[in-house]
């Protein structure tokens, strides 16, 4: 089995153990806009919540003017929102990049569920504002609602699984039902690491038995 890359493969707008960003001159352009969206991530990180995202609070991290951010976001939702587009795409990005280095299905299936959980571990506030953010009205276009790629995340693990049943390699009926399932666990597992830290938690490589029992896999 290949060593599958990991969450840490791909470089966080910023990184939950990173030490606080060093201000940069001022940007213009799409160069302003990563650094609001920077510094939107170093609040989230520092203080566990988006509630710390506000207009003022991100102009004095990123060291700049707050009207300047209208030129790029009309409030503050719109800037979180932004965090958790990228956010969500980096997390997708290491899921597919472990899956597809692995030619075994099984391994693949295995290898993205240990890169999704690696992904929620290793950054806690992000992983915990994809889920905890306030998402647009039910009416607007689901190509339009941000955080799309989760949901081609989750594809990715009903496939995954769809595999190793088409392969002889798993006894699920039902490959979809059972993905639920299983990505109910991988989140509980990221979610309460993080909540109850004092826990005695096993390794994560507890992961893989879990995988290999919610996905049916044969012995």
């Amino acid at each position: 089995m290949k060593k599958a890359p990991t969450a840490t493969d791909f470089p966080a707008g910023q990184g939950e153990d990173a030490s606080p960003r060093a201000r940069n001159r001022r940007g213009q352009g799409l160069l302003l806009r990563e650094e609001i969206i920077r510094a939107a991530t170093a609040l989230i990180v520092r203080t566990g919540s988006d509630q710390a995202v506000t207009l003022r609070s991100v102009a004095r991290e990123a060291g700049i003017a707050a009207p300047s951010i209208y030129a790029h976001f009309p409030d503050r939702n719109a800037i979180v929102e932004a965090v958790v587009v990228e956010a969500i795409t980096q997390l997708h990005q290491a899921v597919t990049a472990a899956v597809t280095a692995q030619d075994d299905p099984v391994d693949a299936l295995l290898a993205g569920c240990a890169a999704y959980v690696d992904f929620g571990v290793r950054e806690p506030a992000r992983y915990r504002v994809l889920f905890g953010w306030a998402r647009p009205k039910p009416e607007a276009p689901a190509a339009d609602i941000p955080g799309r790629q989760g949901l081609d995340a989750f594809q990715t693990l009903v496939d995954n699984l769809d595999a190793c049943v088409r392969a002889g390699r798993s006894s699920s009926t039902d490959p979809f039902t059972d993905a639920v399932t299983l990505w109910t666990a991988l989140h509980g597992q990221v979610t309460l690491r993080a909540d109850l830290p004092d826990f005695p938690w096993p390794p994560t490589d507890t992961v893989e038995q879990m995988t290999r029992r919610l996905g049916r896999i044969n012995p």
